[in-house]
Formats: C-alpha cells, sequence, structure tokens
C-alpha cells in the first residue's frame, strides 16, 4: 500500500477547508443538560497529542504513513477544538477527562500499533454513528454544521486505518484471523455499550435508542471488519473496499442522506427536528 495516497487525500481536505467559510461562530446557544454531558465526553475523547500513535507510527519505518498519521492527529484535535467552541457557546466548559476515556487510552496504548489501531477504529465507528446524530438532530444548525465537518473526516479516517490494518493483518492465516475478528467483536460491542447506556439521555434527546444506536454502529463495523480480515477479494490495494463492503475511497465526500457514502442506509437515524418540535 503507498501511503503516499493518503498524504494526498488528507491534504486535499485540508485545502478544502481553508476554501470552506467557518461555522457561523455566535449562532449556537444552550443545549439539553444530556447533549452537553454527551459533548463533554466526545470532546475529551478527540483531544490528545496522539504521541503513542505517532511513535509507533514512527518505528513502522514508512515516512507517507507516518505524514498522514500526523495529519490525522491534527484533524482529531480540530474536532475538539470545534466542539469546545460549540460548548462555549452553550454557556458549558469541557471536562478533564473521563473514565471511559482513561481506559481507552490505556487499552490503545498498552499494545503494538496494529492493536492501537484496532482499539481506535472501534471509537471512529462508533463515532461514525455518533456525530451522524447530531448532524441529524442537533438543536440549531451551529452544532449540525459542526458535526457535519467531523464526521465529513471521520469518513475519511475508516477506510485510512482499514488500509494499514489490512495491510497488517490480511496475511494471517485463516484460523488467526477468525480468532482476531472474534475478539474485535467483542471490543466493538463492549465499547458501545458502553457509550449506549452512558450517552442513553443524548442519544434519546436524538430520536435514537441505546438499542438502535448498538445496531446500527455493528452494522457499520461489519464491513470494516471484512476489508481488514476478510479474503483478498474483499480489499483493493488502494484500500478501498467492494461496494457489499461499503467503504472506499470516497466515503468522505458524500456526508448527506443517511451513510449512503459507506454503503450502508443505518436505521434509527433521527430526523430534523425544528425548535418547534422540540417544544
Amino acid at each position: 500500500m503507498d501511503f503516499a495516497y493518503w498524504v494526498r487525500r488528507f491534504e486535499e481536505a485540508e485545502a478544502d477547508r481553508a476554501r470552506t467559510p467557518e461555522p457561523a461562530w455566535g449562532s449556537g446557544g444552550p443545549l439539553p443538560v444530556a447533549l452537553v454531558a454527551s459533548l463533554q465526553r466526545f470532546q475529551t475523547g478527540e483531544d490528545g497529542d496522539g504521541a503513542s500513535l505517532l511513535g509507533k507510527s514512527a518505528r513502522a519505518g514508512d515516512a507517507h504513513y507516518l505524514a498522514a498519521v500526523r495529519m490525522f492527529v491534527a484533524e482529531e484535535q480540530r474536532h475538539a477544538r470545534l466542539l469546545e467552541r460549540v460548548l462555549a457557546e452553550a454557556g458549558a466548559t469541557t471536562i478533564a477527562g473521563h473514565w471511559t476515556d482513561s481506559v481507552f487510552v490505556f487499552v490503545r496504548r498498552a499494545f503494538g500499533l496494529r492493536l492501537e489501531l484496532m482499539t481506535l477504529m472501534v471509537a471512529e465507528v462508533v463515532a461514525l454513528r455518533y456525530y451522524r446524530a447530531l448532524r441529524d438532530g442537533a438543536p440549531h444548525s451551529l452544532l449540525r454544521d459542526v458535526a457535519a465537518r467531523i464526521l465529513n473526516d471521520e469518513e475519511r479516517h475508516v477506510p485510512f486505518h482499514v488500509a494499514r490494518l489490512r495491510q497488517g493483518l490480511g496475511r494471517l492465516p485463516w484460523a488467526v484471523r477468525v480468532v482476531v475478528a472474534s475478539a474485535w467483536w467483542v471490543l466493538m460491542l463492549g465499547a458501545t455499550l458502553v457509550v449506549a447506556v452512558g450517552h442513553a439521555g443524548a442519544l434519546r434527546w436524538l430520536a435514537l435508542s441505546p438499542v438502535q444506536f448498538t445496531a446500527d454502529v455493528a452494522l457499520l463495523f461489519r464491513p470494516v471488519v471484512r476489508a481488514v480480515l476478510g479474503p483478498a477479494g474483499h480489499s483493493r490495494p488502494s484500500g478501498a473496499v467492494s461496494k457489499a463492503g461499503g467503504i472506499g475511497p470516497h466515503t468522505h465526500e458524500r456526508v448527506g442522506a443517511g451513510h449512503a457514502s459507506t454503503g450502508l442506509a443505518c436505521g434509527g437515524g433521527a430526523p430534523h427536528r425544528t425548535e418547534r418540535d422540540r417544544r
């Protein structure tokens, strides 16, 4: 896999952002308590210097991959700044941390690059569904806009990580891949249930039940596992996956219309609701 391709993709995204007007700062406002608490936890998860991931990526010996990871980390830090400003306009502050993020970071950093990326991928897939729910059901246009911008990036991050994981895990013996896939599913389901329960109030406010959220994340995760650990025919050299798998090199280019861009129309999405609907 030539990760110069992904360097170009991240550079193109940065150029697109430079041409795009800033969010309408000043147009935000108060948010429900449950939604504020949820955003604070996700903001904490987006923040960080990425030192562990960068160090492991440097040791991998691929200069293009390291450059792409640096740009990935920069985008995650940008997400944290965007959410911090949304919270500020809602009259809330960020939090220093949360036990769920501490556990997640510990698991990520405890192992090598491949296992860190597998753990990180779980968070990325959960984020796809969460930010889509915010984009479609947030109470004001500023938060919907910020969520759409973050989702746009996350839809590029998933195939980027797929490309690296496929390179590292795709040649394992079939029996080993079955074991790895099973363990990965357990990790994903456990993490998703923690998010679904911990953010239940915010999800319900966005017209998304915790059960539906969990089911939707599982639907998004299935093609990721297939792309990384499935037969060679499920993965293309560029890191793209078959249409059936749903993850391709241009998933970030179509944010609208559910998750059409990932080939999955996840049920249970929150319809756009007006201020009047919420009264």
